[in-house]
């Protein structure tokens, strides 16, 4: 595998393209990646949660339609309404990772708009996948794998993106750091590594799928540009950036195996329950399993063979929220 070579900066044809899950912070940046990029943009969006915005100033021109993604009637007949689309980016992801939330966004939600986007005579659907669905131990990861499989075997052009960790899922100790406490680890800090990719360089990746051949019909792994990181890392950096003496407080890997099993004895209770302790295994895994690419042979993470693009580094993207950048809204399964 090599590192990943950029399309041209213009597209060939301008398209017209139905995009999803633009509520998100990735969705917003693939707006503006395609709207730069000339593209007649179509938002189909979940009604945003809380009443948050759907869009923030600069993000880009685009329509947008409110879609239930649980009831086909409504994606043909809010969503499509009959009209000619080229394309279908989806950025849309289950917004906890929990089994139920999973299945239904996933899976079901984009079973429903592939076999919506066929009718409608869309010709290729770019999907933001994971990275972590290498290997599989989790619901979300299962889901996402067998909506990929479906979208795999439809006759569409495809394009399946599986980034690396996202600076904001990786920016939660920030402020942790700032005032004064220590980084967390689990175990010596060195368990895990990532390559981890910026907002508006996967969003740049995600578009230019639409006009690189090389890209059609593959499944992409995709990290951020220079070395893999681990997490006493991305804390030495930012002690650095600080000017303080570094210090780092760890946590048994054993400890989350513990919560785990206390919250599996009563998570046949309730619901409730159940979904906790699914939220605890995402957590275990996240601070396990290194966000590279998982060579099949030899059952390694490799780092010098995950592919890479853009040109923002996590490190950038630390010296920005230190300087005044607003840190993003992480999201429901924040482990920090």
């Amino acid at each position: 595998m090599t590192q990943a070579e950029p399309a041209d900066a213009a597209p060939r044809t301008v398209l017209r393209v139905c995009l999803v899950g633009a509520t998100g912070t990735i969705g917003r940046a693939t707006l503006r990646a395609l709207v730069r990029r000339g593209h007649d943009v179509v938002c189909f969006s979940r009604p945003p949660k809380g009443g948050g915005a759907f869009a923030r100033e600069g993000d880009g021109e685009a329509e947008v339609r409110i879609v239930d993604f649980s009831d086909p009637a409504s994606l043909r007949g809010d969503g499509f309404r009959g009209e000619r689309f080229d394309a279908v980016v989806s950025c849309m992801a289950s917004r906890t990772g929990a089994p139920k939330d999973a299945w239904a966004v996933d899976h079901q939600a984009h079973l429903n708009l592939l076999a919506a986007a066929r009718e409608a005579g869309v010709g290729h659907f770019v999907l933001l996948s994971a990275i972590c669905v290498q290997k599989p131990l989790l619901a979300f990861q299962y889901a996402k794998l067998a909506f990929e499989a479906a979208l795999i075997d439809s006759g569409l052009k495809y394009s399946i993106v599986r980034p690396t960790a996202f600076f904001k899922s990786l920016s939660g100790q920030i402020e942790r750091v700032r005032r004064g406490k220590p980084f967390l680890v689990f175990g010596d800090g060195e368990l895990t590594s990532c390559k981890p990719i910026g907002d508006d360089d996967l969003a740049t990746y995600l578009a230019e799928c639409l006009e690189d051949e090389r890209r059609w019909n593959r499944i992409l792994p995709i990290g951020g540009p220079g070395e893999a990181i681990t997490p006493r890392e991305q804390g030495a950096f930012l002690f650095a950036l600080l000017d303080r003496p570094p210090k780092f407080r760890s946590a048994p890997v054993g400890l989350l195996d513990g919560i785990i099993g206390a919250l599996g004895l009563v998570a046949p209770l309730s619901p409730r329950l159940a979904e906790k302790a699914e939220l605890a295994r995402i957590g275990r895994y996240y601070a396990t399993e290194s966000m590279l690419w998982l060579n099949p042979e030899t059952g390694r993470y490799d780092a010098a063979a995950t592919p890479s693009t853009g040109v923002e580094t996590l490190f950038d993207f630390y010296t920005a929220v230190i300087e005044g950048r607003s840190a993003p809204e992480r999201g429901d399964h924040a482990v920090f």
